[in-house]
């Protein structure tokens, strides 16, 4: 019973000598970050208790010193989260041809999020002909953008994330990239006003500036380059498109010429107007849409031709009757229909049986016509929708009911705008107002034909 008092009193001894010890460790440590700080108050927490322990318990033998100190060390000192590097944050840089697809599906993208689904079509199309493999680039670049400008944001501690050599310089070499990448469409600069900008622009700019008319037989002469590029460029504009951009296949120096500025401007104001438009003020959208280039306006905007007829072929079975009862007799129906648009906004509407065979009609399609089947309306187009209004009989006294149509306007290909289809075909009272919807199963597309001239 002598033995027990004695190591009671010297128990207080070797903790208070203990607490001495760690109290000048947590002193020199006042400085540590935050995250060793509070291991430091869990491992203070744990001596605490252990100290407590030892006290409530005087008979067990305390535990040495050496060992304790080892614990609390352990404790502080853990070893920080391992942070793996992605497999895109190692990657390469990527090359000139690559970047510069990823660069136009990145315009595609955002094309597409802005609602102009024609044109992120076109340069989605575009980019997959440069890369096959544009998508999974792009958002390699954009895992590792992501990567980057988090990293930046948010600086860790020195003492918990170290990065080696390697990672930090495949992060370089990631921002280099990314600042190197081009965010606007290439923009070449053409005689006269106005740009190229598109996939042209780039297949321009790799051209040499000084461009001639070369003959393929060296010993015959060009009479064509003898002519000033000035007056060149004013018999073009006496051209319709067709004619110029047939023209510019000629070799590269047609082909810049084609590209005035003056040529395209007077065609794009003089067919991108009401109705063609809502307004004037949407002329100067395109503008900027567009950067001026009003080679693109004219081809990809969508506009109703004036220079020609739009005609649907259109066919129907009906059931004959015969004296053989044995036998069914099926006729195949043939008729046409036929759209003339003026840019005045009034429409010329013509419904003809197969008597009738288009070489003898069309000559014949102006306001002044006069035949069962004829009407003459009001037109407008909105987008890509193409409204029919007010479609009356001229000369009809007895006018109860009016049609009104509905249709879609296609380009097949880019540039024509030669196709119209159905998509409402309406009989009006014009009395009520009210609308009756026309069965559309013979309907076919209208197609666009060329019109020389008129009777």
């Amino acid at each position: 019973m002598s033995a027990s008092p004695q190591a009671a009193s010297e128990e207080p001894e070797e903790l208070v000598r203990f607490r001495q010890q760690w109290l000048e460790e947590l002193r020199s440590k006042k400085k540590a970050p935050s995250s060793q700080g509070g291991s430091s108050a869990s491992t203070s927490a744990v001596i605490t208790s252990a100290s407590t322990d030892a006290a409530a318990q005087p008979h067990s033998p305390p535990a040495h010193p050496t060992t304790q100190r080892r614990l609390s060390h352990g404790a502080q000192v853990s070893p920080p989260p391992i942070r793996r590097s992605s497999a895109s944050a190692t990657q390469a840089p990527i090359g000139p041809a690559l970047r510069r697809a990823v660069e136009i599906y990145k315009n595609a993208v955002q094309h597409e999020q802005q609602g102009q689904l024609d044109e992120a079509l076109r340069l989605y199309r575009t980019a997959f002909r440069l890369d096959n493999n544009v998508d999974r680039a792009y958002h390699m670049v954009e895992e590792q953008l992501k990567a980057v400008t988090s990293s930046a944001a948010v600086s860790p501690p020195q003492t918990h994330h170290r990065k080696t050599s390697s990672t930090a310089g495949s992060v370089d070499a990631i921002v280099e990239g990314l600042k190197g990448m081009e965010l606007g469409a290439p923009v070449v600069r053409t005689r006269g006003e106005g740009v190229v900008t598109g996939t042209l622009a780039s297949l321009i700019s790799s051209w040499p500036a000084e461009l001639s008319f070369e003959a393929e037989d060296p010993q015959e002469g060009v009479p064509i380059s003898l002519l000033p590029d000035e007056l060149l460029v004013l018999v073009m504009r006496l051209l319709d498109h067709t004619a110029i951009e047939r023209f510019a296949q000629v070799n590269r120096k047609a082909r810049v010429l084609a590209l005035d500025g003056t040529i395209w401007r007077p065609m794009v104001q003089s067919v991108l107007k009401p109705p063609q438009i809502t307004s004037e003020e949407e002329l100067v959208k395109l503008e900027l849409k567009y950067m001026s280039d009003y080679r693109r306006i004219y081809i990809e905007h969508p506009r109703v031709r004036y220079d020609g007829v739009y005609i649907a072929v259109c066919h129907y079975i009906r059931n004959g009757i015969g004296e053989n009862a044995w036998v069914n007799y099926s006729h195949l129906i043939t008729y046409y229909r036929y759209l003339r648009f003026f840019p005045d906004g009034q429409v010329l509407s013509l419904l003809a049986n197969e008597e009738l065979n288009p070489q003898h009609v069309i000559p014949l399609l102006t306001p002044a016509l006069r035949m069962k089947g004829f009407m003459i309306g009001t037109w407008y187009l909105d987008g890509t929708e193409v409204h029919v209004e007010e479609l009356l009989e001229p000369g009809a006294t007895d006018r109860r009911y009016s049609f009104q149509m509905l249709l879609e306007l296609h380009s097949r290909p880019l540039g024509r705008w030669n196709r119209l289809s159905f998509r409402e075909y309406d009989s009006v009272h014009i009395g009520s107002g009210e609308a009756t919807p026309l069965a559309l199963k013979n309907e076919r597309p209208f197609w666009f034909s060329k019109v020389r001239s008129y009777a």
